[in-house]
């Protein structure tokens, strides 16, 4: 592991709001701060919404800032659609052993008025009719 070799790697993990609901996410969390990972940096994509439904319907989550801050990892929320945000996130020092974590707010869809908060785009395939309306929008 890299904290018994003291490699200096960066690690990334992406994660979702949904997925924060599995027990292995909280049992990794609290390893890293155990293990005082600080080259260890998680991002949730924090959009509300999971495979089945929206994260209020299927299990409500509560703060996930305090949730993270209790297992001891550096807690930063951001605009997950602002390039300059995520990067000065991602490139923040907190001086200390802990690991980071990013929560960065997104709309589902984000940009495509057939897509935005829309669940069914959680497994949905776009149809080359919804690709050329996509490129219009984007223009």
């Amino acid at each position: 592991s890299l904290f018994k070799k003291k490699l200096n790697n960066s690690v990334y993990v992406l994660l979702g709001d949904g997925e924060c609901n599995e027990g292995s996410v909280w049992e990794s969390a609290m390893a890293a701060a155990n293990f005082e990972l600080n080259n260890l940096c998680a991002i949730i994509d924090h959009n509300k919404f999971q495979q089945t439904g929206s994260n209020e319907e299927i299990m409500k989550s509560g703060s996930l800032k305090n949730k993270w801050e209790s297992f001891d990892w550096n807690v930063i929320e951001i605009n997950g659609h602002n390039i300059k945000q995520i990067f000065d996130a991602l490139n923040k020092n907190f001086n200390n052993k802990m690991p980071k974590v990013l929560i960065a707010h997104t709309i589902k869809g984000k940009g495509f008025a057939f897509s935005e908060n829309n669940n069914n785009w959680h497994h949905a395939i776009l149809t080359n009719k919804q690709y050329e309306e996509a490129l219009k929008e984007l223009k």
